[in-house]
C-alpha cells in the first residue's frame, strides 16, 4: 500500500473515531439552547443538501421517486427514531453514557439481521449479545448514587435509538437507492432531516426557539454538527467502507464511546466512575464479540447490495 493512501486512511478513522466521539459532546451543549428536533433537522438537512449539490455537480444522475421514497423512510430511521432522540435524551443523561448506551447499535443489527433469515449469530455472537445486555443493566441499575443514576427515560430513548438506527442500516443493505453512497447519503439526511423537521413543527418546538438567545458555544456546536459530524465523519465512514474492511470501519463503535466520556470528563466535568468505566469495559466487550468475528463472506454479506456488486466487478 502507496505511503499516501496510509495516510488518507490514517486521517479519515481519526475522523470517524473523534469527530463522531466529540459529537455526543457537541449535541448535549447545542440542546441547551436549540430545541433537539429542530437541531437535529436543521443540522441535517443543511449537510444533506450541501453533500446532495456536490454529488450533482459531479455528474450523478438525478434520482427516481421511488429512490426518494426510500431515503426518506431510511432517513427517517436513522436520523428521527436514531440520532434526534439521543439528542433529547442528553438532555437527561451525561454524554459519555449516552455513547456508551449507543454503541449497542451493532448488538441490534446482528439480531435484526438473523430475524430476517439473514446470518446466524455464532456462539461467541450469542455471548457478545448477553454480555452487552449485562453491561446496559449494570448501567442503569438503580444501585447506583444519586450523581451517578441514569434517568429511566433517557435511558429507555437511547436503548430504542440505538434500535433504530440498526433497522435503518439493515433494510439499507438491499434497499433501491442510488448506486452511489455519496448521493443515496445526502438523500438520506435531507430526507430524514425534513421529517426532524415536521416533528420539531408538531411539538412547537419552532416557536420555543428564539435565535436572540443561542450562546456562541450553542452556535459553534451546531456547526461543528453539520461540518464535521454530518460531512466529514459520514464522508469518512463512507470512504473507509470502500478501502478497508467493514470490521474495522466498524470500530468507530468501541472508540467513540471512549472518546465521548473523555470529553465529557475534561469539559463538562462529568464524573467518571469506577462503575462507569466497568460497565462501559462490559458493553464494549460485548460489542467486540459480535462485530470482530466476522469471516471475509460475512464482511460480504453485509455490504449493501448495490456496493457488494461494485466490490464484485472490481475483483
Amino acid at each position: 500500500m502507496r505511503l499516501g493512501m496510509r495516510w488518507k486512511i490514517a486521517i479519515a478513522f481519526f475522523a470517524v473515531y473523534v469527530c463522531w466521539g466529540m459529537t455526543y459532546l457537541a449535541m448535549r451543549e447545542a440542546v441547551v439552547d436549540i430545541p433537539p428536533h429542530l437541531l437535529s433537522g436543521s443540522r441535517f438537512v443543511v449537510a444533506g443538501l450541501m453533500l446532495y449539490a456536490w454529488t450533482r455537480l459531479r455528474g450523478e444522475a438525478p434520482p427516481t421517486a421511488r429512490q426518494w421514497r426510500w431515503a426518506v423512510l431510511i432517513g427517517g430511521l436513522l436520523l428521527l427514531g436514531g440520532n434526534a432522540s439521543v439528542a433529547w435524551a442528553e438532555e437527561r443523561v451525561p454524554s459519555g453514557l449516552a455513547a456508551v448506551l449507543i454503541a449497542v447499535a451493532p448488538i441490534w443489527m446482528v439480531g435484526m439481521e438473523w430475524a430476517r433469515g439473514g446470518i446466524r449469530p455464532s456462539k461467541r455472537v450469542i455471548a457478545g449479545l448477553f454480555l452487552g445486555l449485562l453491561g446496559l443493566v449494570l448501567l442503569v441499575s438503580s444501585r447506583a448514587s444519586a450523581n451517578t443514576r441514569v434517568d429511566p427515560r433517557g435511558a429507555v430513548i437511547l436503548i430504542l435509538a440505538s434500535a433504530s438506527w440498526a433497522w435503518g442500516s439493515v433494510i439499507s443493505k438491499s434497499a433501491p437507492l442510488p448506486k452511489s453512497p455519496f448521493l443515496a447519503t445526502s438523500m438520506e439526511m435531507i430526507g430524514g432531516g425534513l421529517l426532524l423537521l415536521l416533528t420539531a413543527g408538531v411539538a412547537g418546538q419552532f416557536a420555543q426557539f428564539q435565535p436572540a438567545r443561542v450562546s456562541g458555544f450553542a452556535a459553534l456546536a451546531w456547526c461543528y454538527l453539520v461540518v464535521f459530524g454530518s460531512l466529514v465523519g459520514f464522508t469518512a465512514y463512507i470512504w473507509l467502507l470502500g478501502v478497508t474492511s467493514i470490521a474495522k470501519a466498524g470500530t468507530y463503535a468501541y472508540v467513540n464511546p471512549i472518546v465521548a466520556v473523555l470529553m465529557g470528563w475534561a469539559i463538562l466535568h462529568e464524573q467518571v466512575t469506577t462503575r462507569m468505566l466497568l460497565a462501559a469495559a462490559v458493553i464494549l466487550v460485548g460489542v467486540a464479540l459480535v462485530n470482530l468475528n466476522l469471516s471475509s463472506a460475512d464482511v460480504m454479506a453485509w455490504l449493501p447490495e448495490r456496493w457488494r456488486t461494485d466490490a464484485t466487478e472490481r475483483g
